[in-house]
């Protein structure tokens, strides 16, 4: 098990600036997720610590030892890809195996290896299939089982759950991240699934066009986030921006059409133009005529679990709900009000 350093690690093809100078330390152990949409460099980060291609400057460190320029086959990184990258051709067994045969260990202790690591992926018994003859779960499972059998420093995971169905893909998620913590190992992981990152994660780091626009733990990202990017990028957020004011009882936010935004001490200066972010999950609804921002119901989406209500402000301003509430059901064109406690408001610098 070991560290991971990237400083002021920077990529460029041509023109184009994929990775920015970023700086990350994982400790021993850790699952560090990097999230980001498409294009974002979250697998260029990627290949680069695993060796597959090299930074155009800074440093890469692993287990506190520089692997800038160490060719990937003497890197001792695990890699499990979407595609898994199994031998169709071979079975299971030898398929695990692979690894241990370019490393030239004995028989007996290549029997062992892979015995425990399909053991430890809950594939014990399926030795003698082939990769055709297993479900898209199955087949994940013995990348991962690959990935580990020859006791790699590091673990990289390149959107390894992309091939599957929802429900499939969220018990994996349960299984990967048992398994990460029962060995130990330090995990990069890479996604463009908010749910993935917030559910797999020790901490995050959020990239936009080869930037590093934050890194935290999940709860961080999530509630804090420090740009309107992170905000907008993991999950639903709705914006309210207007100047800062401070009041008697505290901090508001004064809306363009008038109306005011509760908010704590958001650690600026009174008087600046903010945003003021809050979560769906966060609004209540009551009926018109109550205290609270006004605002008409769009839309009503039945989801199962909840209810996601569009609404609009009289300014037109969109605005997303989220209700678990099964007593009071508000209809579409229905005036209702939005209320909020003032902590579950997050304000930024609109410039920020």
């Amino acid at each position: 098990m070991s560290t991971i350093d990237l400083l002021q690690v920077t990529k460029r093809f041509g023109a184009v600036l994929a990775a920015d100078r970023v700086d990350l330390h994982v400790d021993q152990g850790e699952l560090v997720t990097i999230l980001g949409p498409s294009g974002s460099g979250k697998t260029t980060l990627l290949t680069m610590i695993a060796g597959l291609s090299d930074p155009t400057d800074g440093r890469i460190d692993i287990g506190g030892r520089e692997v800038t320029w160490l060719p990937a086959a003497k890197r001792n990184v695990g890699l499990v890809f979407q595609s898994y990258a199994l031998f169709p051709h071979m079975s299971v067994f030898d398929n695990v195996a692979f690894p241990l045969s370019v490393r030239s260990l004995s028989k007996a202790e290549t029997g062992r290896r892979v015995t425990e690591a399909l053991r430890l992926v809950r594939l014990s018994g399926f030795e003698r299939r082939r990769p055709a003859q297993l479900s898209g779960g199955q087949q994940q499972r013995v990348a991962l089982a690959r990935a580990i059998v020859f006791e790699p420093e590091i673990m990289l995971l390149d959107e390894p759950l992309g091939a599957l169905d929802r429900k499939l893909r969220e018990e994996v998620q349960v299984e990967l991240r048992q398994l990460q913590r029962s060995l130990g190992i330090t995990t990069i992981l890479v996604t463009h699934d908010q749910d993935e990152a917030l559910s797999l994660s020790d901490r995050i780091l959020v990239l936009d066009e080869g930037r590093v626009q934050q890194i935290g733990t999940p709860e961080e990202v999530y509630l804090r986030p420090q740009n309107r990017f992170v905000a907008d990028f993991l999950g639903t957020a709705n914006f309210f921006d207007g100047v800062l004011e401070r009041n008697g009882e505290g901090f508001h936010i004064r809306l363009e059409q008038g109306e005011t935004v509760a908010c704590a001490d958001p650690g600026v200066g009174a008087g600046r133009e903010v945003s003021a972010i809050v979560r769906p999950e966060r609004i209540a609804l009551a009926a018109d005529g109550a205290s609270g921002l006004s605002a008409r119901v769009a839309d009503v989406i039945y989801l199962g679990q909840s209810v996601r209500y569009h609404l609009e402000t009289g300014d037109g301003q969109e605005i997303v709900t989220a209700s678990t509430d099964r007593g009071i059901r508000f209809a579409s064109g229905e005036p209702v009000r939005l209320t909020w406690h003032r902590d579950d408001v997050w304000v930024i610098p609109q410039a920020g």
